[in-house]
């Protein structure tokens, strides 16, 4: 086994088939999704909100850096101008941060308002559960998962903290998943699909 740390991205490979981000690794497909509740602002109003809540929904779980930032602001509306598109498919989505709750309740008005609710992971509990806190900015990473609505982990993504992620992408993905079937490359809805029979 070989193994070697790249100082410039902070990753480090431990095995040819393994690649472990400071040797923790995000939850992956199939894992079922760490329970959580939290405090949260939606349309300028506070209160908790759970995985719990989701269930019997899909739920898209994006978690990004910081309010009141250059990238995470196109992220947060780009959600917000699809949460349409996302309801039609039973999707609930919840941002999270580690800001206050009154961080988010500013930034969203200066935002012009958010289709969804930001939720405040202050404590930074919820990002260490899924994985996904930055271990020297403290902050999280640009993750995204989706869940089934039995709290699977159907999908899971990530970038580094300069690139922001493809919203589309995200909903090209979840109307896969909703088909239940096998779904080719770049597939959108109204093209082929496979049945299950054939596994892959």
């Amino acid at each position: 086994m070989s193994a070697f740390a790249d100082k410039t991205t902070n990753i480090r490979l431990v095995s040819l088939h393994r690649i472990s981000y400071h040797v923790r690794t995000m939850l992956t497909i199939a894992d079922h999704a760490p329970d959580f509740t939290l405090p949260g602002v939606f349309q300028g109003k506070t209160r908790n909100y759970s995985l719990r809540e989701a269930r019997g929904h899909w739920l898209v779980l994006f978690f990004y850096p910081a309010d009141f930032t250059f990238v995470c602001p196109t992220e947060v509306t780009g959600f917000s101008k699809l949460a349409g598109d996302f309801s039609k498919e039973r999707a609930m989505i919840y941002g999270v941060s580690v800001d206050p709750v009154d961080s988010h309740r500013s930034w969203a008005e200066e935002l012009g308002g958010i289709a969804y609710p930001l939720l405040s992971d202050t404590d930074k509990t919820v990002s260490r559960a899924y994985q996904v806190l930055h271990p020297k900015e403290g902050v999280a990473i640009r993750a995204t998962y989706i869940i089934d609505p039995e709290g699977v982990i159907q999908y899971c993504a990530a970038s580094n903290m300069n690139v922001g992620r493809s919203v589309e992408e995200s909903l090209r993905v979840l109307r896969a998943l909703c088909t239940g079937k096998l779904c080719p490359a770049d597939w959108k809805p109204g093209e082929p699909t496979g049945e299950l029979h054939h596994k892959y």
